[in-house]
């Protein structure tokens, strides 16, 4: 077998590899006189068929296939000659197959990626705590979760629920497919488009209205996106808040075990340390991996980009699916998530490399930490970590994490640490973004 390897770009290589016609025709006859045992063909006994026979009816067949495994087998055999490490399927194409064997395969190799001070980062580590007037107003957004509905006879004001029936024309074209009925929306909770809850403050049971609003430019749905839009508006009914009082039973409802609101308050502030202690993980481990993406510079194979690009958008095609649209529907060009795609790709390459030079191995007492930690938020915990074990690829991804986590520590310890303190608000207002 002869290889030969042409370095078009940074990462592109065009490998063109030879094999030897007689390698050829050896494979051909073992295949040719293991068919002669197995065909039947009208005049001949069973397992008698002469072999030239054979060789006639299926000569070229055979040497396709032939031509096929040779490609497989070769092609990474001359990978392992060469030193080649290919991100990504090839590209094959056959040249020549009158003489011999002999195609081209294009594909793109790893970047060689240089660690060179990753040991010693620069990054800020923020600091916070749980404290009273964080419990209190934690309390208060729980009582807004089980908030009470009261019908009013006055016009609608920030913060109450309307129910209406509406209707959307745009260019000609309803879009709601005729009219929306009872539809509830809480004035000021934002889950219309700009503008719309706007139009319904101040509008009475029985009252109608005509108004137009204009869809945002970066709408998911492509046919509305920047366009202006008439709402016809039937209220049906206006209710106010009223908040329930924090009582034995609005207690026993979050699950406490006593009811008492002693109990309570420590159970709703062990949850906001917990989701603190979380936060400010995370925030630290996004600030290391910035700055590693910051520091190691490297050229990404392009295949690698649009395998993570195509990682990226399933969400939005099952969404798709699911609401009977088209993906031509939604306005998500690949542009939109190169960028992140870019930077995930790069840093799997970086911690891989750091990985295996720095012969980091995940920590299986870290392993089984995580996962009874996962477990808490379930009825039956042993159960839950009995079927994460019990099942290989969901380990996996446990372990990856651990040892993602793992190689970000190992950074923290080398790094130069700059501390911050912030409140739980800012801490937590900052990982909803």
């Amino acid at each position: 077998m002869q290889v030969s390897v042409e370095k078009t770009s940074e990462l592109s290589r065009k490998m063109t590899v030879s094999v030897p016609e007689a390698i050829v025709q050896e494979k051909m006859a073992e295949r040719l006189k293991k068919l002669a045992t197995q065909v039947k063909i009208d005049g001949f006994r069973p397992g008698k068929v002469p072999q030239h026979v054979v060789n006639k009816m299926y000569g070229d067949r055979v040497r396709g296939e032939i031509a096929g495994d040779l490609i497989q087998s070769s092609y990474y055999d001359a990978l392992q000659k060469e030193d080649l490490k290919p991100a990504g399927q090839p590209f094959i194409q056959d040249l020549d197959e009158s003489n011999g064997l002999t195609y081209t395969a294009e594909f793109e190799v790893y970047p060689e990626i240089s660690l060179a001070g990753v040991d010693n980062l620069e990054i800020t580590q923020t600091t916070a705590s749980v404290e009273d007037s964080d419990v209190d107003a934690m309390i208060e957004k729980l009582k807004s979760q089980k908030i009470n509905w009261i019908v009013v006879e006055r016009p609608s004001q920030d913060k109450d629920r309307i129910t209406i029936s509406f209707s959307g024309i745009s260019e000609g074209e309803n879009f709601t497919d005729g009219t929306v009925n009872d539809f509830p929306v809480e004035i000021g909770g934002k889950q219309m488009i700009p503008g719309f809850e706007d139009n319904l403050t101040g509008l009475a049971s029985g009252d109608h209205k005509i108004f137009t609003v204009t869809f945002p430019e970066e709408y998911g749905n492509a046919k509305l996106a920047g366009k202006t839009a008439e709402f016809t508006v039937d209220v049906i009914k206006v209710e106010e808040p009223s908040l329930p009082e924090v009582n034995e039973e609005f207690i026993l409802g979050y699950g406490s075990k006593d009811g008492s609101i002693e109990t309570f308050t420590a159970d709703v502030k062990a949850n906001m340390e917990r989701e603190l202690a979380q936060a400010l993980h995370v925030q630290l481990k996004n600030s290391i991996l910035d700055s590693v993406y910051e520091k190691v510079q490297l050229t990404i194979p392009n295949v690698l980009i649009k395998e993570e690009i195509n990682n990226l958008m399933k969400p939005y095609l099952e969404s798709v699916k699911r609401q009977k649209l088209k993906r031509e529907d939604l306005n998500l060009p690949d542009d939109m998530f190169k960028p992140q795609a870019e930077k995930r790709v790069a840093l799997g390459l970086i911690l891989g490399e750091i990985i295996h030079v720095n012969d980091i191995k995940v920590d299986d007492a870290k392993v089984r930490a995580k996962i009874e930690e996962m477990a808490q938020s379930y009825e039956q915990p042993e159960a839950f970590v009995n079927w994460y074990y019990s099942d290989k690829s969901r380990l996996q991804s446990v372990q990856q994490m651990v040892l993602e986590d793992q190689v970000v520590e190992w950074l923290v310890a080398k790094a130069k640490i700059a501390n911050e303190t912030k409140s739980f608000s800012d801490i937590m207002d900052s990982t909803q973004r």
